[in-house]
């Protein structure tokens, strides 16, 4: 079975009850390592406040592992519970839902504990989701890669007279600038 359980979004104390009763049972427990980890007390040796309150090992999963590689992770679901552990909710990315969709084809059982994420939070700062167009990746610019597709749909949301919510993309320890 694959778990995919959120974090939510302040720290380690945000998993929910479920999430952490999911974590008990779970031979393995990987978390992707390309969102915001900074807050979870995550650091380059993997050791973090997450595998003390979990009592068990975290192996990151960078970007690579979970995209190009999946199929290492999902083969340990198919002998056993495995946990893949997401800053916030699971399905704020694609990548997720790709995870999902290549376990099945694999014949894993699949779960989702849900969470918080920035999505369903963004009503803090008092606008409304309604008035919300087509969210925007900002991702961190290197030297070598600087996409611009960002600025059409901001400027689409403009022109619609919606805001723009734009998840910017950020620099860590674990993603360093051209990783």
């Amino acid at each position: 079975m694959l778990y995919i359980v959120g974090l939510g979004l302040g720290d380690e104390r945000d998993i929910t009850l479920r999430g952490l009763d999911v974590l008990k049972k779970c031979e393995k427990v990987f978390i992707e390592a390309y969102t915001s980890l900074p807050c979870f007390g995550i650091s380059q040796d993997g050791l973090s406040t997450l595998e003390m309150l979990f009592g068990k090992p975290v192996i990151l999963a960078d970007r690579e592992m979970v995209e190009e590689k999946a199929d290492s992770i999902l083969s340990v679901a198919l002998g056993s519970d495995m946990a893949f552990l997401v800053v916030g909710d699971p399905f704020g990315a694609t990548t997720h839902t790709v995870l999902v969709v290549r376990a099945k084809k694999l014949g894993v059982d699949v779960k989702v504990v849900h969470n918080a994420s920035v999505m369903n939070v963004i009503g803090i700062c008092g606008l409304q989701l309604y008035h919300y167009g087509e969210t925007v990746s900002i991702p961190f610019l290197t030297e070598t890669w600087r996409p611009d597709s960002f600025y059409e749909k901001i400027q689409r949301n403009l022109e619609l007279g919606l805001h723009t919510h734009c998840l910017l993309g950020e620099r860590n320890n674990m993603n360093p600038p051209g990783s």
